[in-house]
């Protein structure tokens, strides 16, 4: 195996078939599949289905392709600074929970950007992806969200994949609605209340070990029967903002978020359930000046937005 196999890999994976990967990396269609199965042969897995439709890469070439991009990447760095006398390239990477406060802390750390090259990443997912981030996708940090009964389950898993971690933020969620919602200025205000009202929800699941059946039986209130499922966060707050008959649970949302929508977030007493997010990255990961700089912004945005619970 070699960086011409690795580069070749990557092309095909791109262009999906043999023929335009051939065409782009200017080589004959023969000599580049015949590179592939020798890479496949090397390595010992298929890393490409091979059907009429193009070129597919099963799941153990997804994974090789994952660490070929992030070979192929450095490369290019070290190229980069040595012939070009570059400075080298800041990065930072991170997957979070949907989360307004946690959008805050990342846009005050955008400010503090100097003007050295930067690569800057930032995905909002479920837990399960932050966690496979890190692990094969080269994400130096993630947070995770999960209600505090599965902290067991959490803390053994993270353990067992050579994660550190650390709690960031405890909290119960509360509803967010319209200003003009029907229950936004009722008193006293408890979750029964919402049965009538279309629930807006994140739509993919928290804990890998339970169905989804189960999951939505144990985090979804059986009272509510319309519900919006949601993948983004700007997808849930154009929904709110525009139809008063949607609320959501949530985490606290910074009001500066509440006014530029329109919304308004209630308390709930009845509601006792409480929700962690916690930092992750791998045991051996030195933290860099720019993961400092994010992490003292997010602490900051917790401090002020966030009830101590």
């Amino acid at each position: 195996m070699n960086i011409l196999h690795l580069k070749y890999a990557v092309e095909v994976a791109r262009a999906g078939s043999i023929n335009r990967a051939a065409d782009a990396l200017y080589m004959g269609q023969p000599n580049l599949s015949r590179a592939i199965k020798e890479l496949e042969g090397t390595l010992g897995i298929t890393i490409f289905d091979r059907s009429s439709r193009g070129m597919v890469p099963t799941p153990e070439g997804e994974r090789f392709l994952v660490y070929a991009e992030k070979i192929l990447r450095e490369i290019d760095e070290i190229e980069s600074i040595y012939r070009e006398g570059a400075a080298p390239r800041q990065r930072f990477s991170i997957s979070v929970p949907r989360a307004s406060y946690i959008s805050e802390a990342f846009a005050a750390f955008s400010k503090s950007i100097d003007n050295a090259p930067a690569e800057i990443f930032y995905m909002e997912t479920n837990s399960m992806q932050a966690i496979d981030n890190i692990l094969r996708a080269d994400y130096r940090l993630g947070i995770i969200r999960y209600a505090t009964e599965y902290d067991q389950y959490f803390h053994t898993m993270l353990t067992e994949k050579g994660l550190a971690f650390e709690t960031v933020s405890e909290f119960a969620y509360q509803p967010v609605m319209h200003r003009d919602h029907p229950l936004a200025k009722k008193e006293p205000l408890c979750s029964a209340d919402f049965s009538p009202y279309v629930e807006i929800a994140h739509a993919d699941p928290y804990v890998p070990s339970l169905p989804v059946s189960e999951l939505k039986k144990n985090l979804l209130s059986p009272d509510i029967e319309r519900r919006i499922f949601v993948f983004e966060r700007a997808g849930q707050f154009d929904l709110l903002s525009e139809n008063r008959e949607t609320f959501m649970w949530c985490s606290p949302v910074p009001q500066i978020t509440l006014d530029r929508y329109g919304l308004v977030q209630r308390v709930c007493p009845d509601n006792t359930r409480l929700h962690r997010d916690v930092l992750i990255r791998k045991n051996s990961y030195p933290l860099t000046a720019l993961d400092r700089r994010f992490l003292s912004a997010l602490y900051d945005a917790r401090d002020r937005y966030l009830p101590q619970v």
